[in-house]
């Protein structure tokens, strides 16, 4: 279940900023930013103080799909044995 909380916006020189409420921290100090219809959606860009996500990191962040992938080899021959 996600976590919400409230918070404050407030007017900045570059435009309207939010204030993150504690524990929702995120790491680094660049985001990016989608306009979802009335919806914000903030999220890392993936350069963290320690530097990019691994490959490890960001499949950990990624959802689970769940699909029922074709079979791709349904009605071909069967593979000839090669010898080298």
């Amino acid at each position: 279940m996600n976590e919400i909380k409230k918070s404050s916006l407030f007017q900045s020189i570059d435009g309207q900023a939010i204030k993150v409420p504690a524990g929702f921290e995120m790491p680094g100090t660049e985001v990016t930013v989608t306009k979802d219809g009335e919806r914000l959606i903030v999220e890392p860009t993936g350069e963290t103080s320690k530097g990019p996500l691994t490959w490890a990191e960001l499949l950990d962040q990624m959802e689970t799909i769940d699909v029922d992938w074709p079979d791709v080899d349904e009605g071909l021959l069967p593979l000839d044995d090669i010898k080298l």
